[in-house]
């Protein structure tokens, strides 16, 4: 089901995707969440949201892509047909893969994966119509086809996977890192790059990234669609891209924005959704608890976006419960009183379902983070540090 709850402001840069069938293959499902930040974060996300999974698509199992290495990708910074070198990525992936650590097809993805990214970013780049030098967006991405599941992450937007233990107790396994630019490695590239890495008086413990001269714009992740202005201080937009083989263990996978990681715990969020009434609810019902403890433990602060899509790894279709506007996901998007229902029927062989919600709150005043504001009084605004690095 997809759920929205609309802001003050009534805008929501959140945004998501899934596609049954994905690449024209059978019991292929895609599924991604995209988080803008910035005056055009919700186009930025949007795009992303419309046009990723194609280029993805496009690039699965052509054979031109299959020679493509880590070191052809750009940082999203392209110059005509110049391609920057770019650097490494935090979970050593490559390194893995060439050692055969991995299966065969996730080789083949991770590079699908890489090109995608770095396509989606440069067109965004050359877009006309959408300002992209300080607003960008996040994106947490899967593939899911029979057991194997490859994620691409850009950002601090996160996947968990809710599995049982040797005890049989469902726990919260991380498929993904938060890129946050506290992470040493992250820091250490954006310093190299001449970029700048610190925290405000008024928020310690979120640390954020800025232009060498100037206090601005403060984005608080390392890697992003987008976001221009850092691009050449070491904001890159290469995912980490990782695999997990999904085992009889494995129930279900949540893929959601830093609006609700931020007020939940990935365990919070495994025992909210294995207690929602119905598959169908689940994602509505983590986005409502993570906007009801927003305003329970910051009662003064701006409500962050909230998007959530859970993937049930095991489903029982005879047990299922449907909203009233549930109708088939390929054909409908009903609408009503603000609300939008609809149901995912999957063609795995193992019957999945999807539930899918997202919640807006109100824009905050720095790209991304933490609920507080940036307020420092030599804090630009992006339109006169762009104007004044112009200048220099």
């Amino acid at each position: 089901s997809l759920y929205t709850m609309q802001g003050k402001k009534g805008v929501n840069q959140d945004a998501m995707v899934v596609v049954e069938n994905f690449g024209s293959k059978d019991g292929t499902i895609f599924c991604g969440v995209f988080d803008g930040h910035g005056p055009q974060g919700h186009l930025v996300s949007k795009m992303v949201r419309d046009l990723l999974p194609v280029k993805l698509s496009a690039n699965i199992g052509r054979d031109e892509y299959k020679e493509l290495s880590i070191n052809n990708v750009t940082n999203g910074t392209a110059e005509g047909d110049t391609v920057k070198t770019v650097v490494e990525d935090t979970d050593a992936a490559l390194e893995a893969v060439e050692n055969g650590g991995y299966p065969e097809i996730f080789t083949a993805l991770r590079t699908s994966f890489l090109r995608a990214f770095y396509v989606m970013d440069r067109d965004l780049k050359s877009h006309k119509n959408i300002d992209c030098l300080f607003s960008g967006s996040t994106a947490v991405t899967l593939i899911k086809q029979g057991q194997d599941l490859i994620i691409g992450n850009l950002g601090d937007s996160r996947a968990i996977l809710a599995t049982k233990d040797e005890g049989n107790h469902l726990v919260a396994l991380q498929l993904t890192v938060d890129l946050k630019p506290s992470i040493p490695s992250e820091a250490a590239r954006i310093r190299e790059r001449k970029g700048r890495v610190f925290s405000l008086p008024n928020e310690p413990d979120v640390t954020r990234v800025w232009l060498p001269k100037y206090n601005s714009p403060g984005l608080a992740m390392a890697r992003a669609f987008g976001d221009f202005c850092l691009k050449n201080y070491g904001v890159i937009s290469v995912p980490d891209v990782s695999y997990h083989h999904i085992t009889e263990k494995d129930e279900f996978i949540v893929l959601a924005t830093d609006g609700v990681w931020d007020v939940l715990s990935n365990d919070d969020v495994v025992k909210i959704v294995s207690e929602s009434t119905s598959e169908a609810s689940a994602a509505r019902l983590l986005v409502q608890t993570a906007h009801r403890t927003w305003r329970t433990r910051f009662p003064t602060a701006k409500v962050d976006d909230c998007a959530a899509v859970c993937l049930f790894l095991k489903t029982d279709l005879t047990n299922k419960s449907t909203d009233s506007g549930t109708k088939d996901f390929a054909t409908n998007v009903e609408p009503g009183g603000g609300k939008h229902f609809f149901a995912v029927k999957s063609s795995t062989v193992v019957p999945t379902d999807l539930a899918t919600a997202f919640v807006t709150g109100n824009e905050w005043s720095v790209l991304s983070g933490d609920p507080r504001p940036a307020t420092p009084t030599n804090l630009l605004t992006p339109t006169s540090a762009a104007n004044q690095s112009m200048k220099d």
